[in-house]
């Protein structure tokens, strides 16, 4: 099986490191929206079920149909703006189901229609890898802010890091989870004692549709899904020279949301940061096995879901500093990339560092996240520069 042949102990790790910084760092806001609808514990672990086998589910399959790194997540963001949108505004379970479904089919629709591939289209690859370096470069600064915190425990685990790319750069990031597993268990911060394991249940919860929740919650999810999400998860993809039929794979997103909605899959989309650790050479130095990385982190993802009980337990048990920091230093690599190719061309320089910059900031307006207005201000600063002379470097 080809599968086998390609999997490796980089990928493996890889697609272990994109799932424990994926889900360590995000499933608390999932948990913050469905308390913010006074869900009951068995619907909240119905939500973390939908999402985590939807993402695994789908990061599986469409990773093996085109053997390229193909990873799904949930809306971050769609999440905060959920729980926002629903504090004190009455929204029942199943207003909320409704509101899922409708964004699903939103998304579906316009992925399958061909209309977000071929606005995709239109930006730039400079502006694409400005947009996806600002993102990646705004996550990956928390890991070294981290070692105000935990000094030994970041240092440590940068040292390994710098010693396995002399070393054995393949298996760098080995290194960096083993120290950092082991520095956490030295200074007593690796509480695995927490985790309780059993079997997840979904729950379901009937659909209704309403005006008010149409517009407060499924518009908004949309709108922050396909510009904070997937718009930064197809820049990932492009800049690490992959093509996939993008109209289908967004489609495949809506299409499983509509599937998981009455059991709380509120949203599925392309990953960004998570999908540029299986991405970049560090997964693999062959990019036509980087994909195995992917279907570890399906598997993974899947397992969690199964087991959705346990998932406050598995948030204790590992330190927020060594996630922070291993997700920091494994898109080390993908960062460097992404900001060459935004710099490679001197005609879309400058729209590229506005792009990162704006992207940088995480300013967030009218409930949109920082890479869609990132995008907004890349592609004005290049239409508005066309015909102009190209800036030269003085001094």
């Amino acid at each position: 099986m080809r599968l086998l042949r390609d999997l490796s102990v980089s990928t493996a790790t890889a697609g272990f490191v994109a799932v424990l910084v994926g889900f360590t760092s995000t499933v608390a806001v999932v948990f913050a929206a469905a308390q913010a609808f006074e869900a009951t514990p068995a619907q909240t672990t119905s939500w973390v079920w939908a999402i985590a086998v939807g993402c695994g589910s789908l990061s599986v399959a469409l990773s093996l149909w085109r053997r390229v790194p193909v990873m799904i997540a949930w809306s971050t963001p769609g999440a905060a703006v959920l729980a926002s949108a629903a504090s004190g505004a009455g929204f029942t379970m199943g207003e909320a189901a409704g509101a899922f479904v409708v964004c699903s089919i939103a998304i579906a629709l316009v992925g399958f229609s061909g209309l977000f591939e071929r606005l995709m289209q239109v930006v730039p690859l400079g502006l694409a890898a400005a947009l996806l370096a600002g993102a990646l470069t705004r996550f990956a600064l928390d890991g070294f802010v981290s070692a105000q915190a935990e000094p030994l425990l970041v240092v440590g685990m940068l040292a390994a890091y710098l010693a396995g790319r002399r070393v054995a750069p393949r298996y760098a990031m080995v290194g960096v989870l083993v120290s950092g597993v082991l520095l956490a268990v030295m200074g007593g911060d690796l509480h695995a004692e927490d985790l309780r394991w059993s079997l997840a249940r979904p729950v379901w919860l009937a659909p209704t549709f309403s005006l008010s929740a149409v517009v407060s919650l499924a518009v908004p999810l949309f709108v922050v899904t396909m510009a904070g999400q997937n718009l930064p998860g197809v820049a990932a993809i492009r800049t690490a020279g992959y093509e996939v039929p993008l109209s289908k794979v967004i489609g495949a997103t809506g299409a499983a949301g509509v599937l998981l909605a009455p059991f709380g899959g509120y949203a599925l989309n392309l990953a960004a940061i998570t999908a540029a650790i299986c991405l970049g050479p560090e997964a693999h130095e062959d990019p036509d096995r980087r994909y195995s990385a992917a279907v570890v982190n399906g598997v993974l993802y899947m397992a969690l879901g199964i087991f959705a009980g346990a998932v406050t337990g598995l948030l204790a048990a590992f330190p927020a500093a060594l996630v922070r920091a291993l997700a920091a230093l494994a898109l080390v690599g993908t960062i460097t990339a992404n900001l060459a190719a935004a710099l490679a061309d001197e005609r879309s320089r400058e729209p590229a560092i506005l792009c990162f910059l704006v992207t940088l900031s995480g300013v967030t307006l009218a409930q949109i996240g920082s890479a869609f207005w990132g995008a907004v201000a890349g592609v004005v600063a290049l239409a508005v520069g066309r015909g102009l002379p190209v800036r030269r470097p003085t001094g």
